[in-house]
């Protein structure tokens, strides 16, 4: 269904990068796990692309997609949680051969 197999997000303001790869499926798409565990990038019918922790919080939405996109969207995508916000560029990275 996806070529997507890893991507990362890096925020704006650092260069800060967090790594996403593959893990699953959620709702009938793809979901990508962060490399540590905290995160998942998943897609449902009423949030569309976003991020949550393991409670289901939503903490990140892309700012310019579409909701029946196949995978994650490679554009601006702003977190939040609690009283902080960033800005990350979603980039997909090359398959490793």
């Amino acid at each position: 269904m996806t070529a997507l197999t890893s991507f990362v997000f890096v925020r704006h303001i650092d260069g800060l990068r967090y790594r996403f790869e593959r893990d699953g499926e959620h709702h009938g798409r793809p979901a990508y796990r962060r490399t540590d565990g905290k995160v998942w990038c998943v897609w449902s019918p009423t949030d569309g692309w976003h991020c949550e922790i393991a409670d289901g919080l939503v903490t990140a939405h892309p700012l310019d997609s579409h909701p029946d996109e196949p995978e994650p969207p490679a554009t601006v995508w702003r977190s939040f949680k609690n009283d902080r916000s960033y800005l990350y560029d979603l980039r997909p990275l090359a398959p490793e051969a």
